[in-house]
């Protein structure tokens, strides 16, 4: 039941529901898919056989495969996106409140400059 060109759905994983062509059987128990499913070996349990069956190569390639099926590729972003400055992320910056110095009185001032000069004698 399960050969080359076989037509399946797949019911298990991130591509259930998805149609694929068996491209090669590797063994009783998993078989390598593509088509609309990524290329990708997978256990004969994931995958439920349709009626129908294309006329494929063993081992074809997926351009093949999606010709059989007569799926158009998907494009591919062929250029990268030019990549976007962001804006950098400003920060509030704390108010601090301006202390100004306190006026020394002329008195204290007189007493620290006498200090200085006796030291310095």
């Amino acid at each position: 039941m399960i050969e080359v060109g076989r037509v399946c759905i797949k019911i298990a994983g991130r591509d259930a529901g998805k149609l694929g062509v068996v491209v090669e059987v590797l063994d009783d128990k998993f078989v390598m898919i593509d088509g609309e499913v990524r290329r990708r070996k997978i256990s004969i349990k994931h995958i439920e056989p349709v009626n129908r069956k294309v006329e494929i190569k063993n081992k074809a390639s997926h351009e093949e495969v999606l010709k059989a099926l007569d799926i158009k590729e998907k494009k591919k972003r062929s250029t990268k996106k030019e990549a976007t400055v962001r804006p950098r992320k400003v920060r509030k910056q704390k108010v601090k409140e301006v202390v100004k110095p306190k006026k020394e009185k002329k008195k204290e001032k007189k007493k620290v400059e006498k200090k200085v000069e006796k030291k310095n004698e």
